[in-house]
């Protein structure tokens, strides 16, 4: 049975209690288990790609644009996601990751769908995504969500490219 508790999404940076900490170390989790997973596990941050690196050293600038929410119980962050900037109709969804102990309690369904209620407060015709086709639980929540598998926009193999309309 799932654990399902309170959880707030807030977005960052915002009025909320000093979280940045917390939203680092969610990204620096997310791109290390990623790196991982693809076979090329690095020892810590300063071993990820500069475009990595730069979204943990300095989120503000690498975000800068884009909305990101983090996932709150109680104070303590426990998910995030990035929604790029509205362009050509569509944003993207990147950056999902909830803490794995945390799993299990709604927190990606709950970043998800105020991703997709800014989406459709702010214009955006399609929300798209992608993900790693390892990562079958992620994709079989996202097609729970409404969202199918479509053309491939990133030449990156074993990247299953997802939309949906807003």
């Amino acid at each position: 049975m799932s654990d399902h508790c309170e959880v707030a999404i807030v977005r960052w940076p915002g009025p909320t209690p000093p979280i940045e900490d917390g939203l680092v170390a969610l990204l620096a989790a997310y791109h290390l288990r990623t790196e991982a997973e693809k076979g090329e596990s690095v020892a810590d941050v300063d071993g990820l790609p500069d475009r990595y690196r730069a979204e943990i050293t300095d989120p503000l600038t690498a975000f800068a644009g884009d909305v990101v929410l983090v996932a709150l119980i109680g104070d303590a962050p426990v998910g995030c996601l990035v929604m790029t900037s509205l362009a050509g109709g569509q944003s993207e969804i990147k950056r999902l990751w909830t803490d794995p102990e945390s799993r299990g309690r709604g927190i990606a369904s709950a970043l998800l769908g105020a991703a997709l209620a800014h989406a459709a407060q702010n214009g955006v015709d399609t929300v798209r995504l992608s993900v790693w086709e390892w990562r079958t639980g992620a994709i079989a929540l996202y097609e729970r969500l409404g969202f199918s598998v479509t053309r491939s926009w990133d030449e990156r193999d074993q990247l299953v490219c997802m939309q949906r309309a807003a």
